[in-house]
């Protein structure tokens, strides 16, 4: 959209007013690619007494072997203290742990530093929690992460489509979704709206903003643009396909330990050590966030050793066909999302809807309350020590 002007624009802050910074893990072997990894690491956190399970636990200002704290909402994680818990590991759970990489996070609030509750009490099969991360250098817009998972990405702020479990209150500014229905002639459905704000998001002095439009014919373009991303990095649905004869597959056999990862751009050929995939496309392996290269970081955080003597250092024994088939739907994905878009699906501001209007309308400012989170909790969770509280 050469020569548009996003000045009047509408923050995201304000048109997705509740957000809540990021989990903070404090200590990285609660999380990995593998399941099976992380009970091995919990046996070897108990097996350990005194101040050996101290140092494995790795205690930060904020949680020790002997901090108590209160359960993990919807999960049954121990709330004793950590110095004498006992018993299996708590079931791993699936996060978003960094930009398109999916692992695995033992769900026991005594691991995790700053866990937001808030952001669990709410997780459910129909909330979708959108992440910004820093941009690509080059980028000319933010990126906007979807996810069904919970994310515990070290980025921005963490802003769930939905305030209450069961979408039962979608978290966008009070009177939007009226204004909407009063200028396209119908009444978009929450999903409808973030899907838009995937496609048209832009970046500006302040922070991203999210241009909206009153002409029905562009809103159904830049949705349906929305939709496909959004499906592409939830992963939820069928799955994603290149045409045939562009899919990735196993040309040589992956070792069962590989090392090194190489791109060779003139024959599309991901190398693991000896092992080969291809075709790969330029797009997928040239694909960046503002932490770097996606395909790198993927690999990075299922080769890397951990410190000898840590909780982190505990592995899978070998490369597990799973993580072959995550790294085969990766390069689908990341290829798919880099792919141009077609001719009318770029949104653009005619008729477009600003600040001022929303303003007059009385859908800005958004009101304190929509920038706090719902009262959810009609029951009790348990806290600290097994005591309950009521919240």
């Amino acid at each position: 959209m050469p020569g548009v002007t996003y000045d009047d624009a509408p923050p995201l802050a304000d048109l997705m007013p509740w957000s809540v910074a990021p989990p903070r893990l404090g200590r990285e072997w609660p999380t990995a690619p593998d399941p099976g990894c992380l009970r091995a690491r919990w046996e070897a956190l108990l097996a350990a007494e005194g101040p050996e399970r101290e140092a494995l636990f790795e205690p930060t200002r904020s949680r020790t072997a002997h901090t108590a704290v209160g359960q993990l909402p919807g999960r049954t994680g121990g709330t004793g203290k950590l110095a004498r818990a006992s018993g299996p590991c708590p079931e791993p759970v699936r996060v978003l742990a960094a930009p398109f990489d999916e692992q695995w996070l033992i769900p026991d609030h005594r691991l995790i530093d700053a866990a937001r509750p808030e952001l669990w009490r709410v997780a459910d099969a129909r909330q979708i929690f959108t992440v910004e991360t820093a941009a690509a250098p080059g980028a000319t817009r933010p990126l906007l992460l979807a996810t069904s998972l919970l994310p515990v990405l070290r980025t921005g702020r963490v802003r769930p489509l939905y305030r209450r479990p069961g979408a039962g209150e979608p978290n966008l500014a009070p009177g939007l979704l009226e204004h909407l229905a009063a200028r396209l002639g119908h009444r978009p459905d929450p999903v409808d709206v973030l899907a838009w704000t995937l496609t048209a998001l832009r970046r500006s002095a302040d922070g991203p903003v999210v241009p909206l439009t009153g002409d029905a014919q562009l809103w159904t373009a830049g949705v349906r643009a929305g939709r496909r991303t959004l499906w592409l990095m939830r992963r939820d649905g069928e799955r994603p396909k290149l045409p045939g004869g562009r899919r990735p597959y196993v040309r040589a056999p992956l070792p069962a330990r590989p090392l090194t990862l190489h791109y060779d751009r003139a024959e599309e050929t991901l190398h693991l050590d000896g092992g080969r995939i291809a075709p790969v496309p330029p797009a997928a392996w040239d694909f960046e966030t503002g932490s770097g290269r996606v395909l790198e970081q993927w690999f990075a955080a299922r080769t890397g050793q951990g410190e000898p003597g840590t909780l982190a250092a505990i592995h899978p024994a070998a490369w597990p066909q799973a993580w072959t088939s995550e790294l085969l739907e990766l390069i689908t994905v990341l290829a798919l999302l880099a792919e141009p878009r077609p001719r009318g699906d770029e949104p653009a501001v005619a008729d477009a809807i600003g600040v001022a209007e929303l303003r007059a309308a009385g859908v800005l400012p958004v009101p304190g309350t929509a920038r706090r989170p719902a009262t959810v909790l009609d029951h009790h969770e348990e806290g600290p020590e097994g005591q309950f509280a009521l919240i």
